[in-house]
């Protein structure tokens, strides 16, 4: 019975099959501003600098990037705004539009520095972002065992569960055994792998070492994609509030970051909103610019 996918009964016809032509991409809508185009050219070479879950994303995130950088010289070149370009880093020094935009933007939005106060408030609304990670010293052996090699792993696990065996009734022996059979070069160091944090080691070894009392053997080899880990956790060190005085220039820093890009929005928005747009909903509002 011949199906969808098997063609070898099937009866092809002789001579020239017409294929019809692949659909042609839906074009997007001419996007203007102030009477100037934005082409789809334009439009593709921006995207690049625009990641995003699909083609369509990118696109529409590098046509609105290019819109606001349109209404921003726009609005430098009518205000008689001119900057002399700087280098921003080695090797590489503003566009004249670039210039521009900055110097508009020195000139049009203002943002509050942020006081003790408002950084106090920020620091006891936001505790956690505030405290020194725990730290995980620990130790282990490796038995490398790639998971494309089942034999192997077997192998790999078998003698783990043998090592293991050897420390519950030994466990001074720790360092002694790494250097034997490890793969890991933190064998030369007895296994200590140091001081660890949150997500600095593979998920599957971080879950066993966190069930883990220091001075306690995880009871069974650990599977990674490396091979077999036998684990013994040190010592813990426990994360502790930072003390404001610490954090406060980070805090002050991020308070004014944030106010400057939402005032610099709001400011784009109301650009938006007086411009000639056609092409794209750049969502203009109509109130004034709060700062």
């Amino acid at each position: 019975m011949t199906t969808l996918f098997d063609l070898t009964n099937t009866v092809v016809p002789t001579g020239k099959v017409k294929v019809p032509p692949r659909p042609a991409a839906k074009p997007h809508a001419k996007i203007w501003v102030g009477g100037v185009e934005i082409t789809e050219d334009a439009i593709r070479d921006e995207a690049q600098h625009h990641p995003a879950s699909s083609p369509a994303a990118a696109f529409d995130a590098a046509a609105r990037a290019l819109v606001v950088r349109a209404l921003l010289v726009n609005e430098a070149a009518a205000k008689g705004i001119v900057v002399t370009p700087e280098s921003v880093a080695i090797g590489k020094r503003e566009t004249d539009e670039e210039a521009a935009i900055r110097g508009l933007l020195d000139a049009e939005v203002h943002t509050p520095s942020a006081d003790t106060e408002a950084c106090r408030r920020f620091y006891d609304a936001n505790p956690r972002k505030f405290c020194s990670e725990t730290l995980y010293e620990a130790r282990h052996i490796l038995f490398a065992a790639p998971e494309s090699a089942p034999e192997k792993r077997q192998q790999a696990k078998s003698q783990a569960e043998a090592v293991l065996g050897i420390l519950a009734e030994a466990p001074g022996r720790f360092a002694e055994l790494a250097l034997e059979f490890s793969a890991c070069p933190s064998k030369g160091q007895g296994g200590s792998l140091g001081q660890l944090t949150k997500g600095s080691t593979v998920p599957e070894f971080e879950a066993a070492l966190f069930t883990l009392e220091p001075g306690q053997l995880a009871p069974t080899p650990v599977a990674s994609q490396f091979g077999y880990h036998i684990i013994r956790l040190e010592r813990i060190v426990e994360g502790k509030q930072l003390p404001f005085g610490m954090v406060e220039p980070r805090i002050a820093a991020w308070l004014e970051a944030s106010s400057w890009s939402r005032a610099v929005a709001q400011y784009v928005s109301i650009l938006a909103s007086k411009a000639d747009i056609t092409g794209i909903n750049m969502n203009a509002a109509d109130g004034p610019l709060v700062q």
